[in-house]
């Protein structure tokens, strides 16, 4: 480990891989069927969840829509049809900017981790393939929350939540570095909290950092 750091936690879609688009045509082609009332509904809660499952989006869209709670038959049908519609997608999908050099500099002084909202069989099929697998300590995804999975390698691992940081593109992965007590950095826009465009100044804000507790 190296300077204030002993752990960096990242989300995948939007932080690591440019996917989010990829995503939300996915999502809206599987609802497509319903109307465009449906795909509002649930384009605007992607948008707004983006560190969400896509089950309990589709939950959310049935309550909203229907006022009730999906099947479990047709949530998996959901699922399986969003995981055919953007697996392509996501498997072409470019790196976010300076997000790769950033990953290959930084693994070498710290342990880092994904922690997303995707099934995690299908997330670790999709680090394997692109061969990006051996460059994390561990590789984390959904069902469990981001709050869970971010608590979860803290505690496994005994690190100082003051001194793991979370790096994410949406309110949900703010929230889960809050519930934490993590350090957050932002991709896009987050008032109040160190964030930027993309991940090219990601290791110059780290290396700026003061120790907690120093």
């Amino acid at each position: 480990m190296s300077g204030c750091l002993e752990a960096i936690v990242l989300d995948c879609d939007g932080v690591i891989l440019e996917s989010v688009d990829v995503k939300t045509r996915a999502f809206a082609s599987t609802v497509k069927r319903l109307g465009p009332q449906a795909v509002e509904i649930l384009l605007d809660y992607h948008r707004s969840h983006g560190g969400v499952s896509r089950f309990e989006k589709y939950r959310h869209l049935w309550r909203e829509l229907y006022g009730r709670e999906i099947d479990e038959q047709t949530l998996a049908r959901l699922g399986e049809a969003f995981a055919a519609a953007c697996f392509e997608g996501v498997m072409r999908a470019p790196f976010v900017p300076g997000a790769e050099a950033f990953i290959l500099a930084a693994r070498e002084r710290w342990p880092l981790y994904v922690a997303s909202g995707t099934p995690e069989d299908e997330l670790r099929q999709i680090f394997d393939t692109r061969g990006l697998t051996g460059l994390f300590q561990g590789v984390y995804g959904s069902p469990r929350t981001k709050a869970d999975l971010l608590a979860g390698i803290i505690a496994e691992h005994d690190y100082a939540p003051s001194r793991t940081l979370m790096v994410g593109d949406s309110v949900t992965d703010l929230a889960a570095a809050r519930a934490a007590g993590s350090m957050f950095y932002g991709r896009g826009e987050f008032p109040d909290q160190p964030s930027a465009a993309d991940l090219t100044g990601l290791m110059d804000f780290i290396d700026g950092l003061p120790c907690p507790g120093s």
